[in-house]
């Protein structure tokens, strides 16, 4: 009993604490930096090397599957090995599967994405995010959105459309995979932060990586199999391409356990914000790194959008707070103990 309090707590304190966390900001960091090595050489395998999306993304999952195998056992510290557990609940297997569904189909969507369009173009979509989370998180966990909220998607789509409409690189197949990508990373965070949050049982960031990529495997190789010209895809894997898959999927795996290490540390909106200026981050290294021309309306789109994206949070936050506030007053108001007057 005195164990399970000092869970409590310590998770308590985590979440107090935030950003003002050493570990927090050192996997914030982490997050960032892995996550600009893995986007950054997924387009040059897929532009320069015209691998096919559906081998590197299946070499990924092989890694992270591997690497995931490996941190059941060896944590390198990143999280607590749970010295008492409940049992796995009788659905353990049926979550796994589901989260490992979204991963595969994120990661195939993600790569034909950056095989059409410019980075700085999918990461630019990929920070309307808010939109599908407020329909998922509706959907799945039954949350209800306030007006501002929804008001403040607005200047999100408008921004969207100017990216869009004006990108050089725009094209119709990569603008699609990287909506549909966000609709399911949405689908795979939301149903993540619900199991790695778990009240009864909770899920280790190892459990997750390990379960869910071995899951999008399973369902993987049948797609290779009938997607990719297999005999093809062997005669032209060299050894320089093997270490890049290699090398790439040990990124990936980093960039996916940071993720949900951070996860413990921050709130979901802060989380958001996170993921807001590293997007902006992306953005504009990709600019810089593979000198990608944009207009200057593109440019107008892509602050807008990031800029939405921050005042979505904020409001959200206050929508949040205010409904805290209610709750409190209405428990308040309806509570059996009376204050006597004499």
């Amino acid at each position: 009993m005195t164990q399970l309090l000092n869970t409590v707590t310590i998770a308590e304190k985590r979440m107090e604490d935030g950003l003002y966390s050493f570990r927090a900001i050192a996997f914030l960091v982490l997050w960032y930096f892995f996550s600009g090595c893995t986007l950054f050489l997924n387009k040059y395998i897929l532009s320069y090397l015209k691998v096919d999306p559906t081998v590197l993304g299946t070499s990924q999952m092989i890694m992270t599957t591997i690497c995931g195998f490996i941190q059941l056992y060896i944590p390198c510290g990143m999280y607590q090995q749970p010295i008492h557990r409940s049992k796995r609940p009788p659905n353990f297997y049926i979550h796994m599967s589901l989260v490992g569904c979204t991963r595969f189909i994120t990661v195939l969507l993600g790569l034909i994405s950056l095989n059409y369009v410019a980075v700085s173009f999918t990461e630019t979509i990929k920070s309307s995010a808010p939109i599908f989370t407020v329909f998922i998180s509706k959907l799945l966990l039954g949350e209800q959105t306030g007006l501002l909220v929804s008001l403040s998607l607005v200047p999100i789509m408008v921004g969207l459309t100017l990216c869009s409409s004006n990108e050089i690189s725009f094209n119709i197949l990569g603008f699609i995979a990287a909506l549909a990508t966000n609709f399911t990373e949405c689908l795979q965070n939301v149903y993540s932060k619900m199991l790695i949050s778990g009240d009864k049982f909770k899920y280790t960031p190892a459990e997750l990586q390990y379960y869910t990529s071995l899951a999008s495997i399973i369902i993987q190789i049948p797609a290779s199999l009938v997607l990719v010209d297999i005999k093809f895809a062997i005669n032209n894997t060299s050894l320089y391409i093997l270490f890049l898959f290699i090398l790439n999927g040990i990124f990936f795996h980093f960039q996916s356990i940071t993720a949900y290490v951070l996860m413990d540390y921050i709130s979901p909106v802060t989380y958001s914000v996170a993921n807001t200026v590293k997007r902006a981050f992306l953005i504009w290294m990709s600019v810089i790194l593979f000198g990608n021309s944009i207009t200057l309306l593109s440019g107008l789109g892509t602050i807008i959008v990031i800029a939405g994206v921050v005042i979505y949070n904020k409001v959200k936050q206050y929508d949040m707070n205010r409904q805290l506030t209610i709750e409190f007053d209405k428990t308040r108001l309806t509570s059996p103990f009376k204050i006597r007057t004499i």
